[in-house]
């Protein structure tokens, strides 16, 4: 079914109040392409069962074997920042990260790892996320975030106020990464999603918040070594109290996953869904300006599919 077909049978019949996060006015009258590609631009596929819409909106993007090849290494790379147990909405749902581990796997993944550089102590977020135990279930190697030996320097040519990093050697070895945010509150940048995610892989945060959040987010998408796909966690979305949550925030289950692999498309949509505007969000808006991706879902190639 193509793009428009689809919107008019959302607005036609009873899917339009179920799907309305991603009916937005933005995201219906955004211009279609003039010929669809062999793949989606963007696929966001609703259903509780998230390993389902996983499976489904993989298929959408042509498989896995279109992101990883026989005998590469793959970064997962989730959010498990937080010593905060699944239903707390701060990290990524260990189910997918599994998921993904095994679709890499039957695609002739060699190696799958997986890490991140939490805010909370790294052994209590890698714990309490339950990503650690899913992931090594899984055959993904976990590794360590805690010591600065494993990051090496890298130069960010065109930034704007980002110009190096220490990046994660996993990161930087990786052949395929898949970048696998949660859709969540964030206090400093109003959203956390897939390109803020990438902070994780990244030593000197600290940097980041002395100098200009929402533009060294973006600068670091001038990084020629970006994430292969992205999929989003947006079943049960944290509205406030994020990063990490509190015992006062609030929730909006949207049941959602969210793939692509522009990585500020990927967060116009997800804002969209969210239940905002782009253009709220700083960050989103300079890393279209830097040229990294696209700040409007005008002329893509969306697919909005149920499980």
């Amino acid at each position: 079914m193509k793009r428009r077909t689809f919107c008019a049978t959302l607005l036609g019949g009873g899917l339009a109040a179920s799907l309305s996060p991603l009916v937005s006015p933005q995201l219906l009258h955004a211009a279609a392409p003039a010929r669809p590609a062999a793949f989606p631009d963007l696929v966001a596929v609703q259903g509780s069962d998230s390993v389902a819409a996983l499976d489904k909106g993989i298929e959408a993007m042509g498989g896995m074997g279109r992101f990883v090849k026989p005998g590469q290494t793959v970064l997962i790379k989730p959010n498990m920042g937080w010593a905060v147990s699944p239903e707390g909405g701060a990290n990524t749902n260990p189910l997918l990260v599994a998921r993904l581990a095994e679709l890499c796997r039957q695609a002739g993944a060699k190696k799958v790892t997986c890490f991140d550089n939490p805010c909370d102590h790294w052994e209590s977020a890698y714990r309490e996320s339950g990503i650690e135990k899913a992931a090594t279930a899984a055959g993904v190697v976990v590794a360590p975030p805690h010591s600065e030996g494993y990051y090496q320097a890298v130069q960010i040519s065109g930034g704007k106020i980002l110009h190096q990093a220490k990046v994660h050697e996993l990161y930087m070895e990786a052949d395929a990464i898949i970048n696998v945010p949660v859709l969540k509150h964030h206090g400093g940048t109003g959203l956390s999603c897939a390109m803020k995610n990438l902070m994780g892989v990244v030593w000197d945060r600290k940097f980041y918040h002395r100098n200009g959040l929402d533009q060294c987010i973006a600068d670091f998408l001038v990084y020629p070594k970006q994430p292969t796909l992205n999929v989003v966690d947006a079943k049960r979305v944290m509205l406030n109290g994020g990063p990490r949550g509190r015992a006062d925030s609030q929730f909006k289950v949207l049941d959602m996953v969210i793939l692509g692999q522009d990585i500020v498309a990927v967060d116009v949509a997800s804002a969209l869904s969210y239940g905002a505007k782009p253009e709220d969000f700083r960050y989103i808006a300079m890393g279209a300006a830097l040229g990294v991706g696209k700040g409007s879902l005008n002329g893509l190639d969306i697919r909005r599919l149920r499980v």
